[in-house]
């Protein structure tokens, strides 16, 4: 299963993205719910890198099958809207294929 967990700030601002796990919908390279999870996840880190000044830092371990994204500060307005974009994405793969093969976690810190 892929757990993505979402973390926000007390001050309802993203701050870790993480996805981790890997979703076993299918074998591995044919797993088209890993690979829509893994796409979101990825385009959000390129969209953050090149539409916006935000600093993030990336942690990832392809075993794992972990990416977890920090922002460095407070996320600009762009960058709220691409996490929400990604937000959206994964809640869309989540009503298509349930709770078996990801679970979508969100949490204060």
């Amino acid at each position: 299963m892929t757990t993505i967990t979402i973390t926000k700030t007390s001050d309802d601002r993203y701050k870790i993205i993480e996805c981790s796990g890997h979703a076993g919908f299918a074998e591995y390279g044919e797993d088209i719910v890993c690979a829509a999870v893994s796409v979101l996840s990825i385009n959000l880190i390129n969209s953050l890198d090149q539409f916006t000044e935000d600093k993030i830092s990336i942690e990832q371990d392809e075993d794992l099958g972990l990416i977890r994204l920090r922002f460095d500060d407070d996320p600009s307005h762009d960058a709220d809207l691409f996490v929400k974009s990604f937000e959206l994405g994964v809640d869309s793969i989540f009503r298509q294929y349930g709770k078996k093969f990801l679970n979508i976690k969100f949490r204060r810190e």
